[in-house]
């Protein structure tokens, strides 16, 4: 007998693979233009969400425009399309029209044209060059076909590391979104040729260290060879590298070099404010781009974006970034997206990024770099200047004043990551956030909580917060002693061990009650770190035996620990 399945999974099962195929001479056509161009536009009409979920996992979405979804396809995901068997319609294109190539260096700088490869290295090296107190040229690594990513540090004594926040830029991530790419030089250029006559600049480069990347992917920009000719979208091996860092949920693939390098760079630094820039649409959009559920801070992205957007309806032509919320957007609402760079630096680095698009047209013709230019310059600047925003300060031990490197928690707040970290080095930290009152709460390893009340924060102003917090560590224990000194003893709880330098390194622990008995055996590891602390808690009052030996050289040394009664 012949069952027959219900309607209702048969509708499912026909929306889950799409039934509108298109003919083979369709998909052959897709493979040549991919072969020949490198790749491939197509459009499909907005699926539901599970089959936009499945899109968004596996081919690179550029954009969702009038329930029009906008895909770039390249030689890795074409195959996997044109196996889901959906309807699509090809964006036929032929050479990028008013892509030009600067004649010379001169001629590129003067940001109404685009430079050549060697051409951009000059430029960038001429900056360093002659700004050399106010510049430093530095890399973040090599694409795949060992093309340098070249990124600028800004500041004044630009070759020494400040106490200052940081802040980055970064554009063309994808190799074919060109606009970005001139205006981040055109940015540098204009930050460093006004230090000394525009105070507003001059405050910015005073107080903040600012890292420009004109071109975060080489390979995709200059995908035949050192002029802009076909750009594609993806890397040298066909990776989407807003797909490619690590997803907090889920696995995101191959983790290309130029991804592998940025996050090493962005972890380095630690930025507290960046943004990368795109086009293919003209809207602010920030985080998440993965969750329906809003960011702790969305009030502050939200009046962040809002910002920048408002600010370039001032200075552009009508109809000029007024997509979506008029000019911005949360990620997820616009549609979701798996392995972004935007929401890995939110969740994982404790930073604050957004994505800008700057422009419909991927690539931008030259003619129209100048519009985008008066458009968007003072958004550019004006979106850095919040870094100099929220609640700043320090974090020192109150007996040394040694810097803290501590974890600061806004309280009844923060979520999702949302906390940030003091800098290890220097103790400074920079919290931004919205216009309120606050309580926050200080934490580091070997410390007493801290915790601050009634912050209050205003709009476009600073709150300088420097904070002295305790140690749980007595002084005793930073000194070098012939045994092991045990604090407190007696005690309770966790007790401290500071060894002998003899005793230091990888040690075996062995606690022995009087008559003998092993209760604890446990090896610390190889850290070193001075002093141990010692979990008692399972312990009931009395006197106990506690055995030390390193286990590299087998010195060993005998204590006896006194645990104090439990009230």
């Amino acid at each position: 007998m012949t069952k027959r399945l219900p309607i209702t999974i048969l509708l499912i099962v026909c929306s889950f693979i799409w039934c509108y195929p298109q003919t083979r001479s369709d998909d052959d056509h897709l493979r040549e233009i991919i072969r020949k161009r490198g790749e491939a536009e197509v459009t499909v009409t907005l699926p539901g969400k599970t089959e936009m979920d499945i899109l968004s996992k596996n081919v690179s979405i550029s954009s969702v425009k009038d329930n029009i979804v906008h895909i770039f396809l390249s030689p890795l995901t074409v195959e996997w399309f044109i196996s889901a068997r959906k309807s699509y319609s090809i964006i036929e294109s032929s050479d990028p029209k008013g892509i030009a190539g600067a004649s010379s260096v001169k001629e590129a700088m003067e940001w109404e044209s685009y430079p050549s490869l060697p051409q951009y290295d000059s430029i960038m090296r001429s900056f360093a060059v002659t700004f050399p107190a106010l510049c430093r040229l530095d890399t973040i690594g090599a694409s795949v076909r060992g093309r340098q990513i070249l990124v600028l540090k800004i500041s004044p004594d630009a070759g020494t590391d400040k106490d200052q926040p940081e802040v980055f830029y970064s554009s063309t991530m994808h190799g074919n979104e060109t606009a970005g790419f001139v205006l981040m030089l055109r940015l540098a250029d204009y930050l460093l040729n006004n230090y000394h006559t525009d105070s507003r600049i001059r405050n910015l480069l005073d107080n903040l260290e600012i890292w420009i990347n004109p071109l975060a992917n080489p390979d995709g920009t200059y995908n035949r060879g050192n002029e802009i000719t076909t750009p594609v979208r993806h890397n040298a091996n066909g990776y989407d590298l807003n797909r490619n860092f690590p997803d907090p949920v889920s696995q995101t693939g191959t983790m290309q070099k130029e991804t592998r390098d940025m996050i090493r760079f962005m972890a380095e630094r630690r930025f507290v404010l960046s943004a990368n820039f795109h086009s293919g649409a003209e809207v602010v959009n920030y985080p998440w781009d993965r969750w329906e559920r809003e960011h702790p801070d969305n009030n502050w992205f939200y009046d962040l974006s809002r910002r920048y957007a408002d600010t370039v309806h001032t200075y552009s032509s009508p109809g000029y970034m007024i997509f979506l919320d008029n000019g911005i957007t949360k990620g997820y609402d616009w549609y979701q997206v798996y392995g972004g760079r935007q929401d890995y630096v939110t969740w994982e680095l404790q930073g604050r990024e957004v994505t800008i698009e700057i422009d419909n047209t991927h690539l931008t013709p030259e003619t129209d770099l100048a519009t985008l230019w008066e458009s968007n310059y003072r958004s550019m600047i004006g979106y850095i200047e919040s870094a100099l925003y929220g609640i700043h300060g320090h974090i020192r031990d109150s007996e040394t004043g040694d810097p803290v490197p501590a974890r600061i928690t806004v309280n009844n707040h923060d979520f999702d990551n949302s906390y940030i970290f003091s800098d290890s080095i220097t103790g400074r930290f920079t919290r931004l956030i919205e216009p309120g009152s606050w309580d926050i709460t200080f934490s580091a390893e070997g410390y007493l909580d801290t915790v601050v009340t009634d912050i209050i924060t205003f709009p476009d102003e600073r709150y300088t917060l420097d904070v002295e917090m305790r140690s749980k560590i007595n002084p005793a224990d930073t000194i070098d002693h012939e045994k092991p000194l045990l604090y407190p003893n007696p005690g309770s709880g966790y007790i401290k061990a500071v060894l002998p330098e003899d005793l230091r390194g990888e040690v075996n622990i062995k606690i022995f009650s009087n008559t003998g008995m092993i209760l604890s055996d446990y090896d610390t590891g190889t850290s070193g770190r001075m002093p141990l602390i010692i979990d008692v808690n399972k312990l009931s009052a009395g006197s106990y035996i506690i055995v030390f030996r390193n286990k590299g050289n087998g010195v060993a040394y005998r204590s006896r620990l006194i645990i104090s009664g439990r009230f």
